[in-house]
C-alpha cells in the first residue's frame, strides 16, 4: 500500500474519476461514509481525515487499479495517479 499519509484530497478524487466510480461507490467500497469521503477529496493538501479511514480509501482505490505517484521523486511533475499496467 501506498504511503497514504502523503496523498492528496485531488488525488483521491483523481484516481475516483480515472476509474469512472462515483463517491458513493467508492465509500461503500472503503466502508466510510459518503459525506467523509467527500470531505477527504476537498481537502487542501495531504487527504484529512481518520487514518484508518484515509488508508481504506487508498486500499479500496489501488485495489481498484490504481497507483498513486508520489511528488517527492525527481522527475514525476508532483503527485498524481494512474493505472496499473498488467502485471503490476
Amino acid at each position: 500500500m501506498s504511503d497514504f499519509n502523503h496523498i492528496t484530497g485531488r488525488q483521491l478524487a483523481a484516481a475516483r474519476a480515472l476509474l469512472g466510480i462515483g463517491q458513493v461507490e467508492l465509500a461503500q467500497r472503503a466502508n466510510v461514509s459518503a459525506p467523509t469521503l467527500r470531505r477527504m477529496e476537498d481537502s487542501e493538501g495531504a487527504a484529512k481525515g481518520m487514518k484508518n479511514n484515509v488508508a481504506s480509501v487508498v486500499a479500496a482505490l489501488e485495489a481498484a487499479g490504481v497507483t498513486f505517484i508520489d511528488g517527492e521523486y525527481a522527475g514525476t511533475g508532483g503527485p498524481g495517479v494512474r493505472l496499473k499496467q498488467p502485471g503490476e
